[in-house]
């Protein structure tokens, strides 16, 4: 795996996996403005759709989806220099409220109408506003283990977290001298 600079200063990385053509982010990008895939997502998770989110339209849920998917995009996209990350990214588990090292975190639309935005972004936080993106994924369940697609971005989670770990990346100045050296 190597890790993509998003920000081109340091503070919002992207995981490209091996077996990847793209970043973990500019996938997840064009999945969800994609659709043909939009569409067979919603299809094959309609029962999460209409019974939690209350949708009963798949035109209506693709709609949404790209609607917030570009409202995201320009939320990490657009990040200035001065703009705090801390601000978009929160901790993963909605109980935690301490940081710890490597944190899982995620990032999300909040939307006042009818409810948040299914949509997710997941990263690890490496320090105070430093983030490195891991995947995402549309979350139509409470819980990310309800589902298939939600388990695997938190394998994700965990094999990036691992990774960093057993190259002794534990900060933002150890993923530096890391990312200096290959």
């Amino acid at each position: 795996m190597t890790f993509d600079d998003i920000t081109e200063d340091g503070r919002l990385w992207a995981v490209r996996y091996d077996e990847e053509k793209d970043n973990a982010l500019y996938t997840l990008f064009d999945q969800w403005s994609d659709v043909i895939w939009l569409r067979s997502f919603f299809k094959a998770n309609w029962q999460d759709l209409t019974s939690y989110f209350k949708i009963t339209d798949v035109n209506q849920a693709v709609e949404k989806t790209i609607e917030d998917s570009d409202k995201l995009q320009g939320i990490i996209m657009d990040i200035s220099p001065n703009a705090n990350l801390d601000e978009i990214f929160h901790p993963l588990e909605n109980f935690r409220t301490t940081d710890i090292l490597l944190g899982k975190e995620k990032a999300r639309l909040k939307r006042k109408e009818r409810h948040s935005s299914w949509l997710r972004i997941y990263a690890i936080k490496l320090a105070e506003g430093i983030y490195v993106i891991t995947g995402g994924a549309i979350k139509l369940t409470f819980k990310m283990e309800e589902r298939e697609h939600t388990r695997q971005e938190l394998i994700k989670l965990e094999k990036v977290r691992s990774f960093l770990l057993n190259e002794n990346i534990i900060d933002n100045d150890s993923f530096v001298e890391y990312m200096n050296t290959i």
